[in-house]
């Protein structure tokens, strides 16, 4: 249930990025930036914050060479830009001032789609329709090429069109080829390119009506259908741990995978795009993903968004905004690159200070120095407080200091509901550590005193007067009525039974129900421990609330009895309304304890909520059955009947109350604008 709900999450915040970007570009910005930069609040929500990067140069050629379909781009350490210039089939290389340094592959080449440098400056360039992948030295001088692995497993029938390429420390390449569906190939330089096998492969998925149509289809229906295959990798890169990282259209929550040695994806990123292009791996142990459209993405390791800013030129021209990315990259001052395919140039964005205090915090925490991290963070919080991700690392920097308290604080500020849990833990194990002996003297001391007290009282009869006193407080009709209640919950057939033939419930007892349950329903909503909550903090929707409690009574009760009177039931409008309110024992009784265990459980002990709430709602739902089973005078065939017409009662009233609302609601929009009318005609 948690997968799904995080997965249902992520697909409806990225739903929410691509509306506001797409908006953004529309709304009035700085004059910095022709972008607003948005990040997620603790809540999942996405807020505007700072500049995170700002436009810095724009590079259309180098020196005189200009740029034909760039497909990929590379900047090395030294601040050199690689550049596979796909539309002129070679590979130039400059720097961020726009100097050509040289040109490689002339000649050799013929659609460099993909670029990738190792540490020792070779180059590897990925040739697609040369079927070939090309080793250059750092002078450009040609060293090796590799074509289609010789070996069976990769696949007889398959073509080798490579894309994209990434190399790690031991030479072997991974490379992204088109219509593979296997995965990423594996390549090793020894023996002149040997095939190591697919690595990363995407995984096919089916929905449930998909699986249904095959299951009934004939051989023939299903050999007509699409066949139901993974998709390929767009693109990919590999970070200084040797991690690769991919991204792939349409697969949603995982259109950004972070694979290990295993090929198994780590990361669970908060936000997708539909059409990614490209992603690259930054400095401080993050991630950065960008769309074709021009959108950035920027995650730490953990797959938490940071920030999401850029977008598509709409016809300005502006700088900042793309038409058609194909590649992107991050210099060592992190500086972000973004190749333009559509526009021919590259798109340099720089870090504001708000972003290069957030990334020392990041480089500092990751490399376990907690304390340190804390200043950065308290700049970034002193600019915008509200920044929930800094609120978490303040938290999270706290708790590896064994500062719990603090921890707890600023969890609770960025909504970080792991990192609340895990000072919870720490903060409740230190006081059961110094509390748990003097809580059992305690308890010792109480018992004690209860037998003495009970030996006294059987000698004196020194309780005569508090039990004369409860008899005369609980002898009361209206009390007694309370009392019922309790019965009917653990006894609902003989409950029922008192209601409907001996009157043992009144209005004001059920009425009381209702007002007991309200204030419970209430306070547990708004005043429940942290990890329980579910709404916003400060947020109170009070009148809505027992506005809903109150209709949904009055329309259960009302479209039951309308039923159970067209079919012969025995029950009146009042037994039908004190057993439906008695019905609500169970949460009486039980939430309060829901409201205790909310406020000292952990995510450790969340079964025992989520069991009490199971619990009670299995229990009411019990209740209605029997109640309406029992004040009719029904057999189970003929409750089952009731009930599911009851449902649709109530579902065609709904279905009336709005239809006529709207229509109300169209009749006074239409006389105001009569009213308005006429006033603009009088006073003129």
């Amino acid at each position: 249930m948690k997968k799904m709900y995080n997965h249902f999450k992520r697909v409806a915040l990225s739903l929410m990025v691509m509306i506001l970007a797409l908006c953004s570009i529309e709304m009035p910005v700085s004059a910095d930036s022709p972008y607003k930069t948005y990040t997620f609040d603790g809540y999942g929500y996405i807020i505007q914050t700072q500049s995170a990067y700002l436009p810095y140069e724009t590079i259309t050629k180098f020196d005189e060479e200009a740029l034909s379909g760039p497909s990929d781009m590379q900047v090395t350490d030294d601040g050199l830009i690689y550049v596979a210039d796909t539309g002129n089939s070679r590979i130039v290389v400059g720097d961020l001032e726009g100097n050509l340094i040289k040109i490689i592959g002339e000649g050799i080449l013929q659609t460099p789609k993909g670029v990738y440098v190792t540490a020792n400056k070779d180059v590897y360039v990925a040739d697609r329709d040369a079927k070939r992948i090309f080793q250059f030295n750092e002078n450009g001088e040609l060293i090796k090429e590799y074509g289609k692995p010789t070996s069976p497993l990769y696949g007889e029938d398959l073509d080798f069109l490579p894309l994209k390429l990434v190399v790690n420390d031991a030479g072997i390449m991974y490379v992204v080829c088109e219509s593979n569906t296997n995965g990423i190939v594996q390549i090793s330089p020894t023996e002149g390119g040997t095939f190591l096998g697919y690595f990363g492969t995407n995984t096919a998925s089916a929905s449930p009506w998909l699986i249904f149509r095959r299951m009934i289809a004939t051989d023939a229906q299903r050999a007509k259908m699409v066949s139901n295959i993974p998709s390929t990798p767009d693109n990919l890169c590999i970070d200084q741990d040797g991690l690769i990282y991919t991204v792939t259209r349409g697969e949603r929550s995982d259109t950004l995978k972070r694979l290990n040695i295993a090929g198994a994806n780590v990361i669970e990123p908060e936000a997708y795009d539909e059409i990614p292009a490209a992603v690259a791996a930054g400095n401080h142990d993050n991630v950065y993903m960008v769309s074709q459209q021009g959108y950035i993405y920027e995650f730490n390791s953990e797959g938490e968004s940071l920030f999401v800013f850029g977008g598509l030129d709409d016809g300005t021209q502006r700088v900042g905004l793309c038409t058609l990315v194909s590649a992107i990259d991050v210099d060592p001052q992190d500086r972000i690159y973004i190749l333009d395919m559509d526009k021919c140039q590259i798109q340099v964005f720089e870090p504001t200070e708000f972003t290069n205090l957030l990334h020392e915090a990041l480089n500092l925490y990751s490399t376990g120095r907690y304390t340190e991290s804390k200043a950065p963070l308290e700049e970034v919080l002193k600019m915008n407080s509200m920044f929930d991700y800094a609120n978490m690392a303040m938290g999270r920097a706290y708790f590896q200091e064994e500062n719990y308290e603090a921890a707890q604080y600023y969890a609770k500020l960025a909504k970080d509901y792991t990192g609340y849990s895990d000072a919870a833990w720490e903060i409740r194990n230190l006081w059961l550590k110094d509390w748990i002996v003097p809580i059992i003297w305690i308890v010792v001391i109480f018992m004690v005193l209860k037998k003495v007290v009970a030996v006294l009282d059987e000698k004196k009869k020194m309780l005569d007067p508090v039990r004369a006193f409860k008899k005369k407080l609980t002898g009361g009709k209206f009390i007694s009525d309370l009392k019922y209640a309790w019965y009917f919950m653990k006894h609902p057939i003989d409950g029922s039974y008192g209601i409907a033939r001996e009157g043992r419930a009144s209005l004001r007892a059920a009425n009381f129900l209702v007002l007991l349950f309200t204030v419970e329903f209430m306070i547990n909503k708004y005043l429940c421990g942290f990890l329980q909550k579910t709404i916003r903090e400060g947020r109170y929707e009070i009148l809505s609330d027992i506005g809903i409690i109150v209709v949904v009574l009055i329309a259960l009760t009302a479209c039951n009895y309308l039923v159970c009177t067209i079919n012969d039931g025995e029950g009146t409008v009042k037994k039908i309304y004190c057993s439906f309110t008695y019905c609500l024992t169970p949460y009486i009784t039980l939430t309060p304890v829901v409201f205790l265990f909310s406020h000292v459980v952990t995510n450790n002990e969340q079964f025992l909520v989520d069991f009490t709430n199971y619990l009670i709602l299995a229990w009411m739902a019990v209740l209605f059955v029997l109640a309406v089973k029992e004040v009719n005078n029904y057999t189970a065939q003929e409750t089952f009947k009731v009930i599911c017409l009851t449902a649709f009662t109530i579902l065609i009233m709904a279905l009336l109350i709005f239809i006529i609302y709207v229509l109300w609601a169209q009749v006074f929009e239409f006389i105001i604008a009569i009213g308005g009318e006429v006033v603009y005609r009088i006073g003129n």
